[in-house]
């Protein structure tokens, strides 16, 4: 999730219905007046990467929460918590110790005189109705077929029907000044996906006068080798777009004039956005405002089309999903306000003594600009808390205080957390964890790991054993994304690699020993100095809370759908939920899935009834689930990821890393022990929400995790 979401959720935990709190759009809080309070407990420079590296050491988190996510990395997660209405000074700094509340700003947010709502009504609307009309075409000076400016343009033949379920694809060009005028120098084309399917140089016919260097990025050096002409690219793009395309952009009118083309279906996403009498937003403040994210940044030397191109096709999709009641939520003028604001601020504290800091970003998800919600806490008498290492000051800087330990965190939150219905506690791994050679370490060696554990060896087989039997019969534990056979030893065997864990594991305790092909075989994982703890790390991923009540089922016919199973299994009692798997780039469903029952024991019953059943002519297989839910789409993305890295990122010093991941591993086992105890002492039924940040920053991203629950009478996290 992003964290929009995030804050949707963090919101109506808060505050319930009250101050026009909404149940978050991605999960659901029953009886929310019932919350003790809610603790969110930060694991500053933490991943999911550290999570699944160091799985083993975070034994209390594992066992306790069950409800996991991905999230989004942010550059400033702290800000992104509070949201950009926070006006937070410190109220206790003993021992190097940072304790903030919000002040009350009284400050509005229903905006019924906006813009987009006047244009578009309040309901959401499917593509077709914000496309452009011809009217509003010839308005805004597009090029429009039989016009008189537009004699020699290159026309789409794009004119079928749009319906709302056309394609949309985000087009951008950067252009030069020449003696003709304004000329293309270079274009980008982006799918729906934000896949780039087109970032083309372009030589001009006339003499260029100025590069524009420092907005186009373009210099006399780049298109001294280019060949390609503007005819070329009318040709391409005319090939390339659909009959029912619809172009997106920002001020999608200069580039079609420039590009000398025209489209009839568009969205311009400078009209989109509406603004009072007819101004409009730059690109770079929709990014941020609405997508989260930082375009055209200063450190690049001129504009990125394609990047220009997918912010613009991020924004139309955005508004269409969401729709304008929820755009004008967003109270974008007041965040430009805002953010002009906050620049003369900075340039004022520019004059000041320099201090350790960074920036706030002003924009992190959209909502987190209207009224925060710990100001609306503070209305109602309750005290928002923040302990940790850093702080949000009045200016909006966020400051570091490395003099802070972990443990004087942890004494001073078992002290201030109950006093407090709103805490967000911040424990830190250190900036020396998210190097980048550390990081590209870690990365590989847990990528290496689940390769490890996804791949089994089968044999010795006779020389003219049969391959295609050998696959079937393997083939029914599950998915298998490759199989060779291994010619260097004396009798051939097999090794096959997986998609899930359940599967490599299943054939392991399945086919050891059986016969197959013939041959009455053996059947193990790799043996490697990694994979010593192998059974350890899947006894454990057994007893995951998240494991609990869900059993794996394999050898099913992939023509089945989950009404098929749903159906199939409906004799099996306490079957709640039956998730089939697709594969994430095909859609096509998996010779496998989850079963999830709502008693453990339901379970247990379960697969002994399962083993051996047949539906529909397939024999079925089953076991425990060891990877259900989050961390199943985990390894899906770690294996897709090494595809296209082509898993090289192997660090330069492994010895160092090697130092610093004993060190790290210490002190993972540490802060493990840490939220268990700040867990215990929480009060029954607090929502309880651990996060790991995620890294992002110049020396590579890696995404964030979530883990929640509201603690119950036992101690465990129940939703």
């Amino acid at each position: 999730i992003n964290h929009n979401q995030l804050y949707e959720l963090l919101k109506y935990a808060a505050l319930g219905k009250c101050h026009n709190a909404t149940q978050p759009s991605w999960c659901r809080i029953y009886h929310q007046s019932h919350l003790a309070g809610v603790v969110v407990i930060v694991l500053q420079e933490a991943s999911q990467l550290h999570f699944y590296k160091f799985y083993l050491q975070f034994k209390h988190l594992r066992k306790v929460f069950r409800h996991r996510f991905t999230l989004t990395a942010s550059t400033n997660f702290l800000a992104s918590l509070y949201g950009e209405g926070a006006n937070l000074k410190p109220q206790n700094t003993a021992q190097g110790l940072t304790s903030t509340s919000s002040e009350c700003v009284p400050k509005s947010s229903i905006f019924q005189c906006d813009p987009i709502l006047r244009k578009y009504g309040e309901k959401k609307r499917g593509l077709t109705s914000y496309t452009l009309t011809l009217e509003e075409q010839k308005k805004n000076d597009y090029p429009i077929k039989g016009s008189p400016g537009c004699k020699g343009y290159i026309y789409t033949e794009c004119d079928q029907q749009r319906t709302d379920s056309s394609p949309l694809f985000g087009l951008d060009c950067e252009m030069c000044l020449t003696a003709k005028g304004n000329e293309v120098t270079r274009v980008s084309l982006v799918d729906a996906q934000g896949q780039c399917l087109l970032n083309e140089l372009v030589k001009p016919e006339s003499t260029v006068v100025n590069y524009r260097t420092r907005f186009s990025g373009i210099t006399k050096k780049m298109l001294l080798p280019v060949k390609t002409r503007l005819p070329d690219i009318q040709t391409r793009l005319k090939k390339m777009l659909p009959h029912d395309a619809v172009l997106v952009g920002h001020s999608l009118n200069a580039d079609l004039q420039a590009l000398e083309m025209i489209h009839p279906s568009v969205i311009d996403t400078s009209l989109l956005f509406a603004r009072n009498e007819g101004r409009r937003f730059k690109l770079k403040f929709l990014a941020k405002a609405v997508l989260g994210k930082e375009i055209q940044c200063e450190q690049k030397l001129g504009h990125d089309p394609a990047e220009d191109a997918r912010a613009a096709l991020e924004l139309a999709q955005f508004f269409i999903e969401q729709g304008p009641a929820k755009v004008a939520e967003l109270n974008l003028e007041m965040l430009l306000m805002t953010e002009k604001l906050a620049e003369v601020s900075q340039n004022k504290a520019a004059l000041q003594p320099r201090r350790c800091r960074v920036q706030k970003q002003l924009n992190e998800p959209p909502h987190l600009s209207k009224p925060c919600f710990l100001d609306c806490l503070q209305m109602t008498g309750q005290k928002p808390l923040l302990l940790g290492r850093q702080e949000l000051d009045s200016s909006g800087l966020c400051q570091s205080n490395l003099s802070t330990s972990n443990k004087q965190i942890l004494q001073r939150a078992l002290e201030d957390v109950p006093l407090s219905t709103f805490s967000i506690i911040q424990f830190s791994l250190g900036p020396e964890y998210v190097a980048s050679h550390l990081l590209a370490g870690l990365c590989e060696k847990v990528r290496s790991k689940l390769t490890d554990m996804l791949t089994i060896y089968a044999g010795p087989f006779e020389e003219s054993f049969c391959l295609k039997s050998v696959k079937k019969e393997f083939g029914r534990c599950g998915p298998i994304q490759s199989l060779t056979v291994v010619t260097e030893t004396y009798q051939p065997y097999v090794c096959i690699q997986y998609e899930v864990l359940e599967a490599a594991q299943l054939a392991v305790e399945s086919l050891n020993g059986a016969e197959v092909a013939g041959s009455c075989i053996k059947v193990q994982r790799p043996v490697t100095a990694a994979m010593l703890d192998c059974d350890v790390l899947i006894k454990e991923l057994e007893l995951d809370v998240e494991n609990e009540g869900v059993i794996y089922v394999a050898g099913l016919k992939k023509s089945l759908t989950e009404a098929d199973l749903q159906e199939e299994f409906s004799q099996l009692k306490d079957l709640e939920t039956v998730f089939l798997p697709k594969d994430l780039q095909s859609g096509k469903h998996r010779n496998c899935c989850f079963l999830k029952f709502q008693k453990s024991q339901s379970a247990v019953d379960a697969l002994e009834v399962i083993n051996g059943w047949t539906v529909k002519g397939s024999k079925l297989r089953s076991r425990n689930a060891l990877a259900s839910g989050h961390l199943w789409r985990w390894i899906w993305q770690m294996n897709h990821s090494n595809e296209k890295q082509g898993g090289n990122i192997l660090c330069e010093n492994m010895e160092q890393a090697s130092d610093s991941e004993q060190d790290l591993r210490k002190k993972v086992k540490k802060l493990d022990h840490h939220i268990k105890k700040l867990y215990r002492s929480l009060q029954d039924n607090t929502l309880c929400i651990v996060l790991f940040p995620g890294v992002n920053s110049m020396h590579g991203s890696q995404s964030g995790l979530g883990l929640m629950g509201i603690k119950d009478d036992g101690g465990r996290s129940a939703c």
